[in-house]
């Protein structure tokens, strides 16, 4: 039995008759009636039978054919869905860090959509640190992944895609806050919330301190710059985050870092050993086209 089959059977099930079925299928009728004995041998069931001139399915046929026209459905979907993406359609799965998701990547992707409306092109937005998004992306959960730097130990391809500032922020009462600009020597005597050893930026602010010869006072540790900002509003301590939105409808007191000077790169990153869909291909290079570091 194989798929020509299931079609002939299907087809003759709804006409209930041979010339007419083999006439749709476009095959002669012996072929149509050698199909379906071949059918009903191997199955050792009837699947039809004649009543008076006319042939009708029997008891077990019409319980096959509930199951001939779901798997034909089923396989209907999947050819149509694997031709959509070669056609560039289909589903492009990003990972990207939550500070990426308030303005960055979701207004790439809908510039993307615009340019192309006649195609049927859908995205999922899967939030995380920079390692847990990197796993994801070795393990084939993403297509492509928004994030620092990866290591380059992991084999991955990375393109600087957009920058980003670091901030001081406290609480607006704290002593801190009367200044507009800050060397970061002068955070030195407060608590500070820090990320976590866990963060893709734990590395880089502990750079910064080392660049002035100092150690920060770590009162509490998080991954989430996020929750890093609301913390520091609710006066658990200062912090130096990436520049976000969100910092602006916060009770804080956003202040440049003076010295010493830094800017933050984030990369469009892809695994070259993982097969990326049209679609994913496509809206890779729309980025990079439109790239202006």
């Amino acid at each position: 039995m194989n798929l020509l089959h299931l079609r002939y059977f299907t087809e003759l099930a709804q006409t209930l008759h041979y010339t007419r079925a083999a006439e749709r299928l476009c095959i002669a009728q012996p072929s149509l009636s050698h199909a379906i004995s071949q059918m009903e041998a191997e199955l050792g069931v009837p699947l039809f039978e004649k009543v008076g001139k006319s042939i009708v399915l029997t008891h077990y046929g019409e319980q096959f054919l509930a199951c001939a026209q779901q798997t034909l459905m089923t396989l209907d979907n999947g050819v149509d869905t694997l031709q959509r993406v070669g056609r560039g359609e289909g589903l492009i799965r990003l990972g990207l860090l939550r500070t990426l998701g308030e303005d960055f990547v979701p207004k790439l992707a809908a510039r993307f959509l615009k340019q192309y409306p006649e195609k049927n092109i859908r995205f999922t937005f899967n939030t995380g640190t920079t390692g847990q998004l990197l796993e994801g992306l070795t393990a084939r959960r993403f297509d492509l992944v928004f994030a620092s730097q990866p290591p380059a130990d992991l084999g991955l391809t990375s393109i600087p895609v957009h920058r980003q500032d670091l901030v001081l922020i406290t609480p607006r009462k704290h002593p801190l806050a009367q200044f507009h600009t800050i060397d970061l020597a002068q955070t030195i005597p407060y608590p500070q919330v820090y990320f976590a050893k866990g963060s893709g930026l734990r590395s880089v602010v502990d750079g910064l301190f080392r660049q002035i010869g100092q150690e920060p006072q770590i009162a509490y540790e998080t991954e989430e710059d996020s929750v890093i900002a609301g913390l520091v509003a609710h006066g658990f301590g200062i912090a130096v985050v990436p520049y976000m939105e969100m910092l602006l409808r916060l009770d804080v007191k956003i202040m440049q870092i003076s010295n010493p000077a830094w800017e933050r790169n984030f990369y469009l990153i892809s695994n070259d050993r993982s097969y990326l869909s049209p679609a994913a291909r496509e809206f890779r290079q729309f980025i990079l086209e439109g790239v202006t570091l």
